[in-house]
């Protein structure tokens, strides 16, 4: 008889749609509610997405799995899974948060926040409408316990690359391990939708930082298999999940992998190699409306273009799709990207004066030096990319300013290991950037008394000046940061109600439960 390996996940849920992922240990038909799907195979492993269609607005309907007939979900003592349909014009809660480290190293990361709030909406408190995981959904390079004896009893770890992920069945067990580690994650992950964007650690620390990281790592012989396993593997669990039901049934990789005959690695392998090879071919950034709420979740990592002496965030293509998609007219707009957007100023300006120095502002002597601290300190965020920061700012601005504009405009992002709130000056809308950061995974004290210093102001001036000798231009938007920083393992919530929006963030103690940190309001008063 069948069995679940992984899963179920809701992913994206539409006005009348639900989508569920799972994998499973044997090829079979999944029914959930009136739907099935056969599995498909990738690499000897068994996935199904059921599109669940018809549901009604304001409905609130359990479900179960069933494999070949046998119903196999919920669990012996799980509560119940459940798909929600919110009513038009309702309330939107998006709890988010990133950085959620392996299973077995709570001693050195501390609680899990998502562990924490997956109990506590067991207990009844007030559900979300949909999880935002915004990046280091697995840490391929900083494996635990457990995926190391995995790792061990497969290959010889004296040999590269050790105890990191090298290739797509190492993916599938560290996905495995990341989503059934803790009954309570694996059943909220079956009842509140999912969307999910990558950032470094899925793949590897510093991923794709700068043309000089790109060659030095695609000379290592072990890459070509990390890379292709690694963007196959989240093309499979994590992004086909983020396209709605029209996406997915025109997607042409998606399309090509169900009519395979047999096992469909080489089809997944392929569409990989292609978007590590030719990003500007493949777009992971992706965007759904919710009434009148725009959520764009914008790829930072993949979409980067690093050779011909070029270096941007993001193509031109995709630039111009990200800007089309904030220009909607819409009463709140979301834009979600892993790396934060604005970062405190001190650490901005030395980014961006960084990025010049490495890109040969005061010669080729010191762009070697320039380069040799971008990858040690870990230089890489949007200000490191200060043309594309600038394109983005300059599309927020006019948002902003535009008569009859947006109620908020609110940028989510993680990575940094640390949760704080930004607020732009001299906006109609209000831009803010909201950072919530991490789920598991404490930053270490020498690291948190290196960000602190970055907050004060003392340090802005001298960073900024620095700026201003390696050329840089001055930045078109002004910010500073108005709650925060706080270090704790911790969750965050937006929430969005006409014409209001506010944000919440929460952290994990040591006795496992979840306390208020801070809240503000992200709109403009009326």
């Amino acid at each position: 008889m069948p069995q679940l390996v992984v899963g179920p996940l809701l992913r994206h849920v539409g006005p009348d749609t639900a989508a569920i992922w799972l994998e499973t240990d044997q090829p079979c038909d999944v029914r959930v509610l009136d739907a099935t799907a056969p599995t498909f195979t990738v690499h000897g492993h068994h996935y199904a997405l059921v599109q669940v269609e018809g549901l009604a607005p304001g409905s609130d309907t359990e479900y179960e799995v069933a494999l070949d007939g046998e119903t196999v979900w919920p669990e012996p003592g799980s509560p119940p899974s459940r798909i929600r349909i919110p009513e038009p014009g309702a309330r939107q809660r998006i709890a988010f948060g990133s950085c959620r480290v392996a299973p077995g190293v709570e001693s050195i990361h501390g609680p899990d926040a998502l562990g924490a709030f997956a109990r506590r909406l067991a207990d009844g408190h007030e559900w979300p409408d949909l999880l935002l995981m915004v990046g280091d959904q697995v840490y391929a390079d900083e494996t635990g316990p457990e995926m190391r004896e995995f790792i061990k009893g497969r290959r010889d770890t004296g040999e590269p690359p050790g105890l990191e992920v090298a290739d797509y069945e190492e993916y599938a067990r560290l996905y495995r391990l990341a989503w059934t580690d803790d009954a309570m994650v694996r059943w909220l992950l079956s009842t509140v939708p999912s969307l999910m964007i990558f950032d470094d650690h899925d793949i590897r620390d510093d991923w794709n930082t700068s043309a000089a990281w790109l060659r030095d790592i695609r000379a290592r012989s072990w890459w070509h298999d990390r890379i292709t396993g690694g963007l196959g593997a989240y093309w499979i669990y994590q992004h086909l999940g983020n396209m709605s039901a029209a996406e997915r049934t025109a997607d042409p990789v998606y399309r090509r992998v169900l009519a395979a005959d047999g096992d469909a690695g080489p089809i997944v392998d392929e569409f990989a190699v292609r978007a590590d090879e030719q990003p500007d071919g493949t777009r992971w950034s992706y965007a759904h409306d919710y009434g009148r709420t725009r959520l764009v979740v914008v790829d930072s990592r993949c979409g980067r273009v690093l050779h011909d002496g070029r270096r941007s965030m993001l193509d031109d293509t995709e630039l111009a799709w990200v800007q089309e998609q904030c220009r909607g007219d819409v009463d709140h707009l979301i834009v979600a990207t892993s790396l934060p957007f604005l970062l405190p100023a001190t650490i901005h300006h030395l980014e961006s004066f960084d990025e010049a120095i490495a890109g040969g502002a005061w010669g080729r002597r010191l762009a070697r030096l320039g380069e040799r601290v971008r990858q040690g300190a870990d230089l890489e965020h949007w200000a490191a990319f200060e043309a594309s920061f600038r394109a983005l700012a300059d599309t927020l601005l006019e948002v902003a300013r535009r008569e009859g504009g947006p109620h908020s405009i609110t940028l989510l992002s993680g990575d940094v290991h640390y949760s704080y709130l930004a607020r732009v000056a001299g906006t109609g809308t209000p831009i803010s950037q909201v950072v919530c950061s991490p789920m598991r995974n404490h930053l270490p004290l020498k690291f948190r008394l290196l960000q602190r210093a970055a907050y004060g102001r003392l340090t802005d001036g001298p960073a900024r000046a620095l700026a201003r000798l390696a050329r840089v231009p001055r930045a078109p938007m002004r910010w500073r940061l108005s709650h925060g920083p706080w270090f704790d393992n911790a969750v965050a919530t937006l929430a969005v109600d006409g014409s209001t929006a506010t944000v919440r963030w929460e952290a994990v103690g040591p006795d496992g439960a979840l306390r208020e940190l801070d809240h503000a309001s992200l709109s403009k008063v009326l």
